[in-house]
């Protein structure tokens, strides 16, 4: 009896772990199959479609921009070592209280790398033109093609705290475009390119502009505009300041958003973007 009813419990454990088995086996398999569509949803959100992104007229005008800024950014800093002091007002000198004493740039930052100020200011007079030609270029194209219109033109609705709010989280997220309107430019993107091309830009060759001995001659209000020539020299400096942040923030954001993605972009005009999940 007693032999017995220790085969029948042995039995009994035994079916009981078989049970278990294959409770744990089913209970593998359903988790298997909820990942196996759950991979299928993710692969059908994440499907990608190609789209026109920027025209010709735009590619062009970034390139030549970047080539120019590096270059006249380059400059400028060899053409400060000569005398690394801002001042407000007209006049400025060793004896003068300057407002900041800037420090000697390194070699590796200066174009050109030895320090020689005539090279410098060469560089930086050409780059200079490039850019004021390229950004005149580039706004009459704009409007003629009506770009500024599609893409930049702020609306209402654009600036109202719960679209501001909406758009700073989707920024936080990592998330820069609407999947339902891929190719438009959220209202940061808007204020800060209608800031770059009609404040910075314009700002920054006007300046340059009134450095110059020459165009004084012939635009002498210009001086008067900014206060001074060393008023002018400042406010370049300090434009330049404000293009070296931008092109740091612009280069974070397009590595955040994918370089090999946003740079084809830029070379080809085409654009991957996730199609939106079908309902």
């Amino acid at each position: 009896m007693d032999a017995f009813r220790f085969r029948r419990d042995r039995l009994g454990l035994f079916l009981a772990r078989l049970r278990l088995e294959a409770g744990d086996c089913r209970e593998v398999w359903l988790m298997h199959a909820a990942a196996v569509q759950r991979s299928e949803n993710h692969d059908s959100l994440t499907a990608m479609k190609t789209v026109f992104r920027h025209r010709v007229a735009t590619r062009l005008w970034h390139w030549i921009n970047a080539i120019s800024i590096f270059i006249l950014i380059g400059s400028g800093l060899g053409i400060s070592n000569a005398h690394p002091r801002l001042y407000w007002g007209s006049y400025g000198a060793n004896f003068d209280p300057a407002w900041w004493e800037l420090p000697r740039f390194p070699a590796w930052l200066t174009i050109p790398a030895s320090y020689n100020l005539a090279i410098s200011r060469r560089w930086h007079l050409f780059f200079g033109l490039v850019l004021a030609f390229g950004l005149l270029a580039y706004m009459i194209v704009s409007l003629l093609n009506r770009h500024f219109a599609r893409k930049l033109r702020v609306r209402r609705g654009d600036l109202s705290r719960r679209n501001l709010l909406a758009d700073l989280r989707e920024h936080l997220a990592l998330r820069f475009h609407d999947p339902a309107n891929p190719t438009a430019y959220n209202i940061f993107q808007k204020l800060t390119y209608l800031a770059l091309i009609f404040i910075l830009l314009p700002l920054v060759i006007f300046t340059g502009i009134a450095l110059s001995p020459a165009m004084n001659a012939g635009l002498p209000w210009l001086l008067d505009l900014f206060g001074g020539r060393q008023s002018a020299r400042s406010i370049h400096f300090l434009c330049m300041i404000g293009l070296a942040l931008f092109t740091v923030v612009h280069l974070t954001l397009v590595i955040l958003a994918g370089a090999i993605n946003e740079t084809r972009s830029m070379i080809t005009g085409w654009w991957r973007v996730p199609e939106e999940p079908r309902p």
